[in-house]
């Protein structure tokens, strides 16, 4: 069997009633002929949505297909033994051109209890932010059941969420659970479960193209809702350059910054588990055991667990997001 290598991806697109076009001018993804790209899905084993692989001799193969044939060599052996043949991590570009539904996922117990296999928590790395973009996490107000419901049948709830105004960056850790929402002007890379479960509790009011307005989850997401205040809803984390900074280490992944413009080896002899590399900006090519590939900023690439050494060259000064499962 042929050793793995550096696996990329293409990505698959989606068109949203607030989805713009950064994808394509900021990223250089061409999404054909949608009318806009709310989502490039650059990484997934999400039923009937898996990426395909881009290069090498593996082109042509859908995500989970590799996950089945190569098993521990691809995700590593305690990955396997949890997830089996689906790929249990998500990542996307997202550009919000208006805001997004105010919306809600379940947790794993929850998903489980409901059939929805795994569930969703997530994190947001902001990649461009216009001036005063800004977007919801959680409450700002202590609210129980009963509170926030007569809130949203009064159409009032943005008087008790949490605001916080955005720029290049801000990383935002969203566990299931946490009411959110994105606002116009934010361009992000978002790692998440494979999951697609989304309950949506508010819309703005709003309607698509042909007058329809999208179906709200009310009494799903009652369940979901962690209904607690927080002191802090950003992620603090260092800006130090050329080292391997930690932001998100949680069950469900964990995921390290980092900012360079000098080469840097990755020893992962330590990590029984697939690594994923997100490049948010800049450019670098990427030495392996028998090569290099490129990745360039909108790219994902898909480091197998068996290639435990590799070579980090920026061609120009980069920031890379770097994903594992503990």
């Amino acid at each position: 069997m042929n050793k793995l290598y550096p696996l990329k991806f293409k990505a698959r697109f989606r068109d949203k009633i607030w989805g713009g076009q950064k994808i394509n001018e900021v990223l250089g993804m061409d999404f054909g002929q949608l009318p806009n790209c709310g989502e490039a899905w650059v990484l997934s084993g999400v039923a009937e949505n898996e990426t395909i692989v881009s290069n090498g001799f593996l082109a042509g193969n859908e995500l989970n297909e590799l996950v089945e044939i190569y098993m521990d060599d691809l995700v590593g052996g305690k990955v396997y033994d949890a997830f089996e043949n689906e790929f249990p991590i998500l990542v996307k570009f997202i550009d919000a051109n208006d805001w997004l539904s105010i919306q809600v996922h379940p947790d794993d117990d929850l998903a489980l209890k409901r059939g929805l296999g795994n569930g969703k928590t997530e994190m947001w790395y902001i990649m461009s932010a216009d001036d005063g973009s800004e977007l919801i996490s959680g409450f700002g107000a202590k609210v129980n059941q009963k509170t926030y419901l007569d809130h949203l049948k009064a159409k009032t709830l943005k008087q008790i969420l949490n605001f916080e105004k955005v720029k290049e960056g801000d990383v935002f850790f969203m566990p299931a659970g946490r009411v959110h929402a994105l606002g116009p002007g934010i361009l992000l890379a978002e790692i998440q479960q494979t999951s697609d479960t989304t309950y949506r509790i508010y819309d703005w009011d709003r309607n698509d193209a042909q007058g329809r307005s999208r179906q709200l989850h009310t009494e799903e997401a009652l369940e979901a809702i962690d209904y607690n205040v927080y002191d802090n809803y950003r992620t603090e984390y260092s800006k130090l350059k050329n080292q391997t900074v930690g932001v998100v280490d949680q069950k469900q992944f964990t995921t390290n910054v980092l900012n360079f413009n000098k080469p840097v080896l990755k020893n992962y002899e330590e990590i029984d588990s697939f690594v994923i590399y997100t490049c948010v900006a800049g450019s670098m090519e990427i030495s392996y055991r028998a090569g290099m590939e490129k990745l360039a900023k909108g790219e994902c690439m898909l480091i197998p667990n068996d290639l435990n050494l590799v070579e980090l060259k920026p061609l120009t000064e980069s920031k890379l997001l770097e994903t594992f499962i503990l």
